[in-house]
């Protein structure tokens, strides 16, 4: 039976953010719970910000600067039954964790926060990435019959069966969210998704890059597409 939840929050130069994300998630979500800071650089902002939090996990990036690698060393240095991703910058919605957890202890291989179904919603952000990526994650579920309305937003809980059961190809940044969620439910993991508010950083410079990353969204996509119509 699930009983622990690993929060990872990979990082650039969030010092100005991660302790007011740090204090949302303490005030909202209930569930016991471990938080594991992953940073890149000794000189990184964000690193004496969480030195002074002893509860709070600060663990070095292991395979190499990015977000990539960041949270792929946070997915196997968490020790929770259930790990979610999540950025330091205060754009997600931490009111939704405790049933996102609910639903992995009740089986869910998967479970996706969701800004384009019924009851999300996404504030502010560069409207050329919100366009494709609202796009993008309501046509693949209208194609493949994924159960997410999005399924580029990193902001997602996984069980640490799913994690263990999926070799990870990514190599470019945040589509890591995408092809777990895309090989779990070719593997018939269930996937399920739960409405969440998205808010645009308040404080720093998003680390987003959509012309570099947005072909390897696109090759997790087409991906699923083939393998669920051609094997």
């Amino acid at each position: 039976m699930t009983t622990s939840l690993s929060v990872v929050i990979p990082v650039y130069n969030e010092g100005e953010n991660i302790l007011p994300t740090l204090n949302s998630i303490k005030e909202k979500v209930k569930a016991p719970h471990n938080i594991y800071v992953v940073y890149d650089f000794e000189e990184d902002t964000t690193v004496p910000v969480v030195k002074k939090i002893p509860e709070i996990i600060l663990l070095k990036n292991k395979y190499g600067r990015g977000v990539l690698n960041a949270i792929k060393t946070g997915l196997e240095e968490a020790k929770g039954d259930a790990v979610l991703v999540t950025m330091g910058d205060g754009s997600d919605d931490y009111s939704i964790v405790d049933d996102m957890f609910n639903k992995i202890k009740n089986g869910s291989g998967v479970v996706c926060g969701s800004r384009y179904m019924k009851g999300g919603k996404q504030l502010g952000g560069p409207p050329l990435k919100t366009f494709l990526s609202r796009m993008a994650g309501i046509s693949l579920c209208l194609l493949s019959r994924i159960p997410t309305h999005d399924i580029s937003n990193s902001f997602k809980m996984y069980s640490k069966q799913v994690l263990n059961d999926i070799k990870i190809e990514s190599t470019g940044g945040f589509e890591l969210g995408m092809e777990i969620t895309v090989k779990a439910y070719l593997k018939k993991y269930k996937i399920e998704e739960i409405p969440t508010i998205w808010t645009d950083r308040a404080e720093g410079k998003s680390n987003f890059k959509l012309a570099k990353w947005l072909p390897k969204y696109l090759y997790w996509y087409f991906y699923l597409l083939q393998h669920k119509y051609l094997g």
